[in-house]
């Protein structure tokens, strides 16, 4: 039972379709685009930090970190390379929500691979917090239900863009706990800041671990060519290669 709930569980994450049950919270995807399959735009709203915009001319409106928002609204290219950048250099107190909001305007500007990998990373981030802070804390927990209608919203557009290619998924997959794993969240070890356990660096190391066990259990799922192949015939059925693996 508990193998047939993993595979599930990965099949509904890795086709790029949304789960049933959905926060209280609207999506709408396939933004600008009524007359195409493509969907070039995650046309989520998580308020009151993220509205995307509703024309392809306006601007989303972004509320998530205040040395960041300006270039994440943007729909320049550049500004939202920019804000990575300045994240890359600076990640010890960037949120997950934050990461987030990267990853949906890098695949909203077209630099597809890269919403991916921070999109993974904003996961994994999420992990550790969530494994090291007691986030049922009322100043945590909105927090908490905030990353997670992210991840579900903006989840199915970019895993969708992801399994275009496996390969690169798993590359993409595998670089961004490195990432998380070499840039531990310093909010995780303010002290004011509700704890889970007594050692807050051994409860990151195990929300490491489990981390690496979920994309164990990833990789074993993507090395069965019968996997392989129900994927396949579930991302057909739902169009998923039309909407998601254009070039």
């Amino acid at each position: 039972m508990k193998s047939k709930l993993i595979i599930a569980g990965l099949l509904a994450s890795l086709i790029g379709c949304a789960s049933t049950s959905q926060p209280s919270i609207t999506q709408n995807s396939g933004l600008f685009e009524s007359n195409s399959l493509e969907v070039r735009k995650v046309g989520i709203y998580v308020t009151p930090y993220y509205s995307a915009a509703v024309a392809a001319s306006e601007k989303p409106t972004v509320s998530v970190a205040k040395n960041y928002d300006s270039l994440l609204s943007s729909n320049d290219p550049a500004d939202i390379l920019k804000a990575e950048e300045l994240i890359k250099q600076s990640p010890e107190l960037i949120t997950p929500m934050t990461l987030m909001v990267l990853s949906i305007r890098l695949y909203d500007v077209g630099l597809r691979d890269k919403s991916v990998f921070w999109f993974y990373v904003a996961k994994d981030r999420f992990i550790t917090l969530s494994e090291v802070l007691d986030l049922s804390h009322p100043a945590l927990a909105q927090v908490e239900q905030a990353t997670a209608d992210f991840a579900t919203l903006a989840g199915p557009v970019i895993n969708g863009y992801a399994f275009c290619s496996i390969e690169n998924q798993q590359t993409q997959r595998s670089s961004a706990f490195d990432w998380v794993s070499n840039n531990p969240y310093q909010a995780m070890f303010i002290e004011q800041l509700p704890a889970r356990g007594p050692n807050r660096e051994e409860s990151l190391n195990q929300a490491l671990r489990k981390i690496e066990q979920m994309i164990s259990q990833e990789q074993a799922f993507l090395s069965d060519p019968a996997n392989i192949e129900l994927m396949k015939a579930a991302r057909d059925t739902n169009n998923v290669d039309a909407q998601y693996c254009w070039r």
